[in-house]
């Protein structure tokens, strides 16, 4: 990142050398932008104060107090550009180090305890209150089968997401790539950098997509952690893998395998396989401008009217309907 924009983040902003003198916090959003709770001391911060005149926003948070509980009524990034911190998020304890990015949903409860010299926490608010964390997980939901059935493990049914996930930077150095792009692009203010934002935002949310894992729930079994191993090959392997190969792998008769992987998901091997194949199809007609008889190939499936069928049911459309 531009260290100019680096040596002018970590300047001190007037707020907070007033909480760097007091050690409390400061209130640096009017009460028109606020909405009190009656039965907690927990308030609620409006759209309509951050994009009066702008579709993004961002801030630097103010350093040397604690922040206290709040909600939001968009879906907020907070961006750790240094040092670290902690927050409580929907009551559980978060720990941020440098190049992670917490993404906290529509309103979730979130606290941030206070920020020292080195510690830089950059929030990235926009307007879309379409964009939230159901949105994300039905994207990625219909591109990974591994991602749908730990979804449905963690939530008892595949109803319920995450009020917040959290991106490590040593994962997801593209997603950190990206928003330091942003951060940059946005306090540089140079000519047509509203424009630029705007796409580096589409990319960033494509990029969290891309990146949006839920973990195996504490207290998973054999068969479950067999069955992630097994849907996780399945998405490497979907051109050729079968189920014999998977009984050699791991060492069960192909009959019990087969049988633990319907009970575990709902599916046979042969449905989650067609699945993929189909979830694979679908990326490349949608990404590529490949021949679809040669994008049925590419995916391992022999039979193009079966592929056709099969495609139609999944998504409700024809493959060629994605092309138009």
């Amino acid at each position: 990142m531009n260290p100019r924009t680096i040596a002018r983040l970590k300047q001190h902003e007037l707020i907070e050398n007033r909480q760097l003198k007091t050690g409390k916090h400061i209130d640096d959003i009017p009460n028109r932008a606020v909405k009190h709770s009656d039965s907690t001391n927990e308030f609620r911060i409006l759209n309509n104060y951050f994009f009066r005149n702008r579709n993004i926003y961002i801030s630097k948070h103010s350093r040397f107090a604690e922040y206290p509980e709040h909600t939001h009524q968009f879906l907020e990034m907070n961006y750790m550009l240094s040092g670290e911190c902690d927050q409580i998020v929907n009551g559980k304890q978060v720990h941020l180090r440098k190049g992670d990015l917490l993404l906290i949903d529509v309103g979730c409860s979130h606290s941030i305890s206070r920020l020292d010299e080195d510690d830089i926490l950059i929030n990235l608010l926009f307007r879309d209150q379409s964009i939230n964390i159901n949105f994300l997980s039905g994207m990625r939901k219909s591109n990974s089968l591994v991602y749908n059935f730990l979804l449905n493990r963690v939530s008892g049914g595949g109803k319920l997401t995450p009020k917040y996930l959290i991106f490590r930077s040593e994962h997801s150095e593209d997603i950190k790539m990206t928003m330091e792009q942003i951060i940059e692009e946005y306090y540089e203010k140079r000519e047509f950098s509203d424009t630029i934002l705007q796409a580096y935002l589409s990319i960033l949310l494509v990029k969290l997509v891309r990146n949006y894992h839920v973990s195996a729930p504490e207290g998973s079994n054999a068969k479950q952690k067999l069955i992630i191993n097994i849907l996780k090959d399945i998405s490497k392997n979907y051109r050729d893998i079968s189920l014999t190969n998977l009984a050699t792998k791991y060492k069960y008769n192909k009959n019990y395998l087969s049988n633990v992987i319907k009970k575990e998901t709902g599916d046979s091997f042969k449905d989650l396989l067609t699945k993929q194949r189909l979830i694979q199809a679908h990326i490349l007609i949608t990404s590529t401008t490949l021949p679809i008889e040669e994008i049925v190939e590419k995916i391992g499936m022999k039979n193009k009217t079966h592929f056709y069928k099969k495609y139609k049911e999944f998504y409700q459309r024809m493959p060629g309907d994605d092309r138009k």
